[in-house]
Protein backbone atom coordinates (compact mmCIF):
# COMPACT_ATOMS: atom_id res chain seq x y z
CA UNK A 1 0.00 0.00 0.00
CA UNK A 2 1.23 3.37 -0.59
CA UNK A 3 0.89 6.25 1.48
CA UNK A 4 -0.40 8.57 -0.96
CA UNK A 5 -3.17 6.72 -2.04
CA UNK A 6 -6.31 5.94 -0.90
CA UNK A 7 -6.62 2.11 0.54
CA UNK A 8 -8.18 -0.58 -1.02
CA UNK A 9 -10.86 -1.40 1.45
CA UNK A 10 -11.93 1.11 4.35
CA UNK A 11 -12.81 -1.33 7.56
CA UNK A 12 -16.11 -1.50 8.16
CA UNK A 13 -15.74 -0.06 11.49
CA UNK A 14 -14.67 3.13 10.84
CA UNK A 15 -16.35 6.35 10.82
CA UNK A 16 -13.66 8.75 8.98
CA UNK A 17 -14.48 9.87 5.43
CA UNK A 18 -11.90 11.45 4.04
CA UNK A 19 -12.64 14.91 2.79
CA UNK A 20 -12.44 16.51 -0.59
CA UNK A 21 -9.18 18.36 -1.22
CA UNK A 22 -9.47 21.99 -0.87
CA UNK A 23 -8.35 24.54 -3.67
CA UNK A 24 -8.67 28.57 -3.95
CA UNK A 25 -10.50 29.75 -6.84
CA UNK A 26 -8.77 29.62 -9.98
CA UNK A 27 -6.45 33.00 -11.35
CA UNK A 28 -7.14 34.03 -7.22
CA UNK A 29 -4.09 35.43 -5.57
CA UNK A 30 -4.81 32.50 -3.57
CA UNK A 31 -3.91 30.03 -6.63
CA UNK A 32 -0.96 32.45 -7.13
CA UNK A 33 0.35 31.69 -3.71
CA UNK A 34 -0.26 28.25 -3.94
CA UNK A 35 1.68 27.74 -6.93
CA UNK A 36 4.63 29.53 -4.58
CA UNK A 37 3.85 27.15 -1.75
CA UNK A 38 4.72 24.22 -4.15
CA UNK A 39 7.59 25.84 -5.84
CA UNK A 40 9.61 26.89 -2.70
CA UNK A 41 8.86 23.51 -1.34
CA UNK A 42 10.25 21.73 -4.22
CA UNK A 43 13.58 23.53 -3.61
CA UNK A 44 14.06 21.38 -0.20
CA UNK A 45 14.29 24.42 2.32
CA UNK A 46 11.50 24.00 4.28
CA UNK A 47 12.97 27.12 6.47
CA UNK A 48 12.72 29.38 3.43
CA UNK A 49 9.29 27.85 2.30
CA UNK A 50 7.41 28.96 5.50
CA UNK A 51 8.62 32.35 5.30
CA UNK A 52 5.96 35.13 4.24
CA UNK A 53 7.06 36.20 0.63
CA UNK A 54 7.96 39.70 -0.03
CA UNK A 55 5.04 42.35 0.05
CA UNK A 56 2.02 40.03 0.45
CA UNK A 57 -0.71 39.69 3.01
CA UNK A 58 0.16 37.79 6.71
CA UNK A 59 -3.68 36.77 6.52
CA UNK A 60 -3.43 35.26 2.72
CA UNK A 61 -0.43 33.78 3.64
CA UNK A 62 -1.68 32.18 6.83
CA UNK A 63 -4.96 31.36 5.27
CA UNK A 64 -3.20 29.11 1.96
CA UNK A 65 -1.02 27.17 4.11
CA UNK A 66 -3.79 26.14 6.61
CA UNK A 67 -5.97 25.10 3.78
CA UNK A 68 -2.46 23.13 2.70
CA UNK A 69 -2.04 21.52 5.86
CA UNK A 70 -5.55 20.50 5.99
CA UNK A 71 -5.41 18.94 2.94
CA UNK A 72 -1.71 16.78 4.07
CA UNK A 73 -3.80 15.35 7.11
CA UNK A 74 -6.81 14.16 5.26
CA UNK A 75 -4.79 12.53 3.19
CA UNK A 76 -2.26 11.07 5.57
CA UNK A 77 -4.92 9.85 8.01
CA UNK A 78 -7.00 8.84 5.26
CA UNK A 79 -4.59 6.16 4.52
CA UNK A 80 -3.98 4.76 7.55
CA UNK A 81 -7.66 4.57 8.36
CA UNK A 82 -8.36 0.72 8.25
CA UNK A 83 -5.75 -0.03 11.00
CA UNK A 84 -7.18 3.16 12.96
CA UNK A 85 -10.59 2.04 14.32
CA UNK A 86 -12.91 2.00 17.24
CA UNK A 87 -11.16 -1.15 18.06
CA UNK A 88 -8.10 -0.22 17.81
CA UNK A 89 -8.02 3.11 19.11
CA UNK A 90 -10.88 3.53 21.33
CA UNK A 91 -9.71 6.96 22.77
CA UNK A 92 -7.74 9.85 20.57
CA UNK A 93 -4.26 9.72 22.43
CA UNK A 94 -0.97 10.16 21.47
CA UNK A 95 0.80 8.40 24.37
CA UNK A 96 -0.24 9.50 27.83
CA UNK A 97 -2.26 12.18 26.49
CA UNK A 98 -5.80 12.00 26.02
CA UNK A 99 -7.69 14.45 23.87
CA UNK A 100 -11.80 14.71 24.46
CA UNK A 101 -13.98 16.29 21.63
CA UNK A 102 -16.17 19.54 22.08
CA UNK A 103 -16.32 22.55 19.17
CA UNK A 104 -18.55 25.04 21.84
CA UNK A 105 -21.48 25.03 19.51
CA UNK A 106 -22.78 20.77 18.40
CA UNK A 107 -20.53 19.41 21.35
CA UNK A 108 -20.33 21.84 23.96
CA UNK A 109 -19.25 19.58 26.98
CA UNK A 110 -15.97 17.86 26.10
CA UNK A 111 -16.58 14.39 25.26
CA UNK A 112 -14.43 11.16 24.76
CA UNK A 113 -14.63 9.71 21.53
CA UNK A 114 -12.43 7.18 19.52
CA UNK A 115 -9.52 8.40 17.14
CA UNK A 116 -11.28 8.02 13.91
CA UNK A 117 -14.60 9.73 15.38
CA UNK A 118 -12.79 12.49 16.94
CA UNK A 119 -10.65 12.97 13.80
CA UNK A 120 -14.30 12.98 11.72
CA UNK A 121 -15.27 15.63 14.03
CA UNK A 122 -12.34 17.46 13.47
CA UNK A 123 -12.06 17.31 9.64
CA UNK A 124 -15.40 18.52 9.66
CA UNK A 125 -15.30 21.60 11.81
CA UNK A 126 -12.59 22.99 9.87
CA UNK A 127 -13.86 22.30 6.87
CA UNK A 128 -17.09 24.05 7.95
CA UNK A 129 -14.43 26.83 9.39
CA UNK A 130 -12.78 27.16 5.92
CA UNK A 131 -16.18 27.05 4.16
CA UNK A 132 -17.13 30.30 6.43
CA UNK A 133 -16.26 33.21 3.87
CA UNK A 134 -16.45 35.31 7.01
CA UNK A 135 -13.35 33.05 8.74
CA UNK A 136 -12.07 32.39 5.07
CA UNK A 137 -12.94 34.82 2.46
CA UNK A 138 -12.81 33.63 -1.31
CA UNK A 139 -13.33 37.11 -2.78
CA UNK A 140 -11.13 39.86 -2.51
CA UNK A 141 -12.56 41.42 0.50
CA UNK A 142 -10.48 41.83 3.90
CA UNK A 143 -9.86 39.13 6.67
CA UNK A 144 -11.31 39.25 9.91
CA UNK A 145 -8.66 41.19 12.14
CA UNK A 146 -8.52 38.50 14.63
CA UNK A 147 -8.15 35.82 11.77
CA UNK A 148 -4.94 34.72 13.49
CA UNK A 149 -7.45 33.26 16.43
CA UNK A 150 -9.06 31.34 14.31
CA UNK A 151 -6.23 29.88 12.62
CA UNK A 152 -4.56 28.63 15.89
CA UNK A 153 -6.93 26.98 17.06
CA UNK A 154 -7.74 25.01 13.79
CA UNK A 155 -3.70 24.02 13.72
CA UNK A 156 -3.42 22.96 17.02
CA UNK A 157 -6.17 20.30 16.71
CA UNK A 158 -4.19 19.00 13.20
CA UNK A 159 -1.26 18.70 15.31
CA UNK A 160 -3.23 15.88 17.60
CA UNK A 161 -3.62 13.98 14.12
CA UNK A 162 -0.16 14.21 13.96
CA UNK A 163 0.96 13.07 17.34
CA UNK A 164 -1.69 10.23 17.45
CA UNK A 165 -0.21 8.72 14.04
CA UNK A 166 3.25 9.30 14.97
CA UNK A 167 2.32 7.44 18.34
CA UNK A 168 -0.04 5.19 17.50
CA UNK A 169 0.51 4.39 13.74
CA UNK A 170 3.95 5.35 12.83
CA UNK A 171 5.15 1.04 12.32
CA UNK A 172 2.61 1.01 9.77
CA UNK A 173 3.81 4.04 8.05
CA UNK A 174 7.34 2.67 8.14
CA UNK A 175 5.62 -0.20 7.07
CA UNK A 176 4.32 1.28 3.58
CA UNK A 177 8.38 2.97 3.65
CA UNK A 178 6.39 6.19 3.60
CA UNK A 179 7.79 7.80 7.02
CA UNK A 180 10.06 10.50 5.13
CA UNK A 181 6.66 11.71 3.83
CA UNK A 182 5.35 11.88 7.03
CA UNK A 183 8.59 13.17 8.44
CA UNK A 184 8.29 16.12 5.14
CA UNK A 185 4.91 17.06 6.14
CA UNK A 186 5.23 16.88 9.90
CA UNK A 187 8.26 19.13 9.62
CA UNK A 188 6.59 21.69 7.25
CA UNK A 189 3.86 22.26 9.51
CA UNK A 190 6.48 22.56 12.90
CA UNK A 191 8.22 25.49 10.85
CA UNK A 192 5.32 27.03 9.81
CA UNK A 193 3.35 27.29 13.57
CA UNK A 194 6.61 27.88 14.80
CA UNK A 195 7.45 31.22 12.68
CA UNK A 196 4.39 32.24 13.06
CA UNK A 197 3.57 31.47 17.00
CA UNK A 198 0.52 29.36 16.12
CA UNK A 199 0.47 26.69 18.68
CA UNK A 200 1.49 27.10 22.39
CA UNK A 201 4.57 24.89 23.28
CA UNK A 202 2.81 23.34 26.23
CA UNK A 203 0.59 21.46 23.27
CA UNK A 204 3.51 19.81 21.54
CA UNK A 205 4.71 18.15 24.34
CA UNK A 206 3.32 14.70 22.52
CA UNK A 207 6.37 15.07 20.32
CA UNK A 208 8.35 16.99 22.25
CA UNK A 209 11.85 15.50 21.55
CA UNK A 210 10.78 15.26 17.44
CA UNK A 211 9.91 18.78 17.32
CA UNK A 212 13.18 19.92 19.35
CA UNK A 213 14.94 18.18 16.15
CA UNK A 214 13.11 20.08 13.94
CA UNK A 215 13.67 23.41 15.59
CA UNK A 216 16.86 23.00 16.58
CA UNK A 217 18.92 20.18 14.04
Amino acid sequence: MNLMGLPSSANQGTTFRPKKRKTHPSGSKGSQLENLITTTLGTGNLREAVKLPPGEDINEWLAINTIDFYNHVNLLYATLQEFCTPDTCPIMNAGLYEYRWADGVAVKEPITVSAPEYVEYLMNWIETQIDNEAIFPQQPVPFPPNFKDFVKPILKRMFRVYAHIYHCHFKKVVGFEEEAHLNTCFKHFVLFTSEYQLIDEANLAPLKDLVDKILNP
